[in-house]
């Protein structure tokens, strides 16, 4: 028989990793594993704040305290720098977000012979762990699903229903996919729901896209101090303390750049962060492939007397090239998951002197972030960023500067 072993770390998908390599669910640095797998929790091991922790597949780590969160989410990003033989200059603070700071979330909801579950999928599954409580979300979303729930529970159809909810400048944003209004006293509890409880606006997909029922106002995000249009299904940063740590941090590290480029810009929200927080010369240009994304960052760009401009180009197929780009003072960019590697290219064959990257894939960054490497800059400051709290989803802003 073995002997017990300690947790060393925290392996990418959340369990607890013991020196010789073993995968133990449920357990975190300090804690000591006994052969027969009984953990006895050690100074770090936390009691889950949720009633749901284990079943629903939202959070991994509730179990784990400020301390070992820090340390995952910091080893995760240098790990994948370590992978790419990247030795980052300035490794900054881990930035974790506090708990009920989510103001976006997608639940999966169905209704049932007694009614209705909503919530968040098991991990692995597709049955949904019918939410009581939950930690992370902001309070005027969670205090929305039981209403939701009763809502469904009356009036959905067949099938799953998708359900995303968004708090904007007006109250909250909620989408519906899968929800059929076959009766005019659907569509009446419909408006009746959203009037009720006070929603921003109300859009529902009966299979031929989001259609808005609801919105009195036109819904907004403010960004920097200026109100964007925030169209269904928008992208937004998933809190807004990370938005803020983040975009302070581009701030500082562009520093005095008068010619600044934001690509896969969205809605703004570092462009307006950047002409906030810059010199009163700069000037951002905001690349962006959405047609909503775009439109609304050029509306919103009119109010800042022609310092933010807007590019409506798709930035896989056609990256600005290194010729393009030589006007910039720095770049900043924010892609999605898969990165940006034809972009990252352009970049690195350019003049470019500092390149602020935002990711939320440390794998596809570390990739990006060695082509980089290659073309001249070096990795000079970088910060994790534990935006999703208790979940195993990383995150982190990083300054690229030429040698």
């Amino acid at each position: 028989m073995s002997d017990p072993a300690d947790i060393v770390r925290i392996a990418a998908k959340g369990d607890g990793l013991t020196g010789d390599g073993r995968h133990v669910a449920g357990a975190v640095p300090g804690d000591r594993v006994a052969p027969d797998g009984t953990i006895t929790p050690g100074p770090n091991h936390a009691a889950p704040p949720c009633p749901h922790f284990g079943p629903c597949g939202g959070c991994q780590l509730q179990h784990a305290d400020d301390t070992v969160l820090a340390e995952f989410v910091r080893d995760r990003v240098l790990n994948a720098a370590s992978g790419q033989g990247i030795e980052p200059g300035e490794v900054l603070p881990v930035h974790l977000s506090p708990p009920a700071s989510r103001r976006r979330a997608g639940l999966h909801a169905l209704r049932t012979a007694r009614g209705a579950v909503i919530g968040f999928r098991e991990g692995g599954s597709h049955r949904i762990v019918d939410m009581k409580a939950c930690p992370v979300l902001r309070e005027e979303l969670s205090a929305l699903v039981p209403a939701l729930r009763s809502f469904i529970a009356a009036h959905g159809g067949k099938g799953g229903i998708e359900a995303r909810m968004t708090l904007a400048d007006q109250g909250v944003d909620l989408a519906l996919t899968n929800m059929p209004l076959d009766s005019l006293a659907a569509t009446e509890a419909a408006l009746d729901f959203a009037r009720d409880h006070g929603l921003a606006r109300l859009s529902i997909d009966q299979g031929y896209g989001a259609e808005t029922v609801w919105e009195p106002d036109p819904v907004t995000v403010t960004l920097s101090g200026i109100p964007v249009a925030l169209s269904p299904g928008s992208f937004l940063q998933a809190t807004e303390d990370a938005e803020a740590r983040m975009a302070a941090d581009a701030g500082a590290w562009i520093d005095d750049a008068a010619i600044v480029a934001d690509l896969f810009a969205g809605l703004g929200t570092f462009a307006f962060s950047l002409l906030a927080s810059g010199p009163a010369n700069r000037k951002v240009l905001g690349v962006e492939a959405d047609r909503a994304a775009h439109l609304a960052f050029k509306a919103a760009g009119g109010r800042t007397g022609g310092r933010a401009l807007a590019l409506h180009r798709d930035l896989f197929r056609a990256p600005l090239q290194a010729g393009e780009l030589a006007r910039f003072d720095a770049v900043l960019l924010d892609p999605p998951r898969a990165g940006a590697k034809a972009q990252v290219a352009e970049i690195s064959a350019s003049a470019v002197p500092r390149v602020c990257y935002v990711s939320c894939n440390p794998s596809s960054w570390a990739r990006d972030a060695a082509r980089l490497v290659e073309g001249g800059f070096s990795l000079t400051k970088l910060r994790p960023v534990g935006q999703f709290r208790w979940s195993t989803h990383v995150e982190l802003v990083s300054l690229f500067e030429r040698a």
